[in-house]
């Protein structure tokens, strides 16, 4: 009997910026294109300051990297995600866990630049640190430039 591999999933990953949703949006019509899965993944860390074991803190980063998860969902696809569709959240640090699921990944989309950094670099540190170092093809989505100008404005 012969078994048919599946098609690693195109993996996206999603920290809420305008980019990243525009990132989302043209993964799915990658993953569609070459009949693969399509993979959401936001990051989380704790932030330094904050105690994860304070019983008196309501916030949390896993929640907190969902939330945005969930609304980028939302804006990427208006409430529809294709069939198939996967969303995670991931601890560690942006790069890192891209990179190790870059393993398994038929493509890896990211934004140019994220929520974080300096406002006029091309590319950001996760960007950039994944176009060097994945285990698969990189496609690095710029956000729509109107969005851009009124961000600056």
């Amino acid at each position: 009997m012969i078994e048919i591999a599946r098609p690693q999933p195109v993996i996206v990953g999603v920290d809420g910026s305008a980019a990243s949703v525009e990132a989302l949006a043209l993964a799915a019509t990658i993953a569609r294109a070459v009949g693969a899965p399509l993979q959401a993944i936001t990051t989380w860390t704790y932030p330094v300051m904050l105690d994860p074991l304070d019983p008196g803190s309501d916030w949390s980063s896993e929640e907190e990297a969902q939330r945005l998860l969930d609304d980028a969902v939302r804006e990427a696809f208006q409430g529809h995600p294709p069939d198939g569709f996967r969303a995670s959240t991931l601890p560690g640090p942006a790069a890192r866990v891209l990179l190790e699921q870059s393993d398994r990944a038929t493509m890896l989309v990211v934004g140019s630049r994220g929520c974080g950094g300096f406002r006029r670099l091309l590319l950001g540190s996760v960007s950039a640190a994944c176009a060097a170092h994945a285990h698969c093809p990189v496609l690095v989505v710029h956000a729509p430039v109107l969005d851009e100008r009124l961000r600056t404005s």
